[in-house]
């Protein structure tokens, strides 16, 4: 692959292995890096995953994609937790150790979220975290929340959800927030779901979404600096 356009790496994870795809932004005056995970039905070149790496790149952020081992095995069968965390700080530590960026930023979308979030929680070394459409509970199950661990993380944390995201009521979140460290801003997302998506009554198109995406994270990238 043409290191202009992008470069791939095999990475050890445990006793596997998967794939990781670094594309750089172009201009990247802050120097930062995203290491992106999937959702769980994802992989790293779904299409919400694609067009949110572009919108990235435009905002002047290197991005890393990868498989989780699950996904790169051709495996529905999601990986427990302890595994897909291994797969995260693995992706993130070879990466800080290939392109040595300024700032290393973890997170991705939905569950890839979530485990970027507990590493984040135990203390794994990075500037920020990126979440987008954090699953705070399994869909029809807002009862059984996942926000136990958000209280310890210490680093800004830029959140990113649908005002009609089914797995985060935003009544539940709102609740969850004071808990939350002192540099943790939430962006809502006026009527999109957990893809993203809107309906077309809203007046509005999925590309305005992503353009309101965009704008979210450039200003949050600021206050990383």
């Amino acid at each position: 692959m043409d290191q202009q356009s992008g470069r791939e790496w095999s990475v050890g994870v445990g006793r596997d292995r998967t794939m990781a795809l670094f594309e750089p932004a172009g201009k990247n005056p802050q120097g930062i890096l995203f290491v992106f995970a999937h959702g769980a039905g994802g992989h790293r070149a779904d299409r919400g995953m694609t067009a949110l790496a572009a919108l990235l790149h435009g905002r002047g952020i290197d991005t890393v994609r990868f498989n989780f081992v699950y996904r790169e095995r051709g495996s529905g069968r999601i990986d427990r937790m302890p595994q897909l965390e291994e797969c995260v700080a693995a992706v993130a530590s070879r990466a800080r150790e290939e392109l040595k960026p300024r700032r290393l930023v973890i997170g991705g979308r939905s569950m890839g979220g979530r485990v970027a979030s507990m590493l984040a929680a135990k203390g794994f070394d990075c500037s920020g975290l990126l979440l987008l459409a954090y699953p705070l509970h399994p869909a029809r199950q807002p009862e059984r929340l996942r926000d136990a661990h958000l209280s310890r993380i210490d680093v800004p944390v830029l959140c990113v959800n649908g005002t009609r995201d089914a797995l985060c009521r935003r009544d539940l979140m709102e609740k969850a927030l004071p808990g939350m460290s002192g540099d943790w801003t939430m962006h809502w997302l006026e009527g999109t779901d957990h893809s993203f998506h809107v309906t077309k009554a809203s007046g509005r198109t999925d590309a305005d979404v992503l353009s309101e995406i965009g704008g979210a994270v450039e200003r949050w990238i600021v206050r990383l600096a």
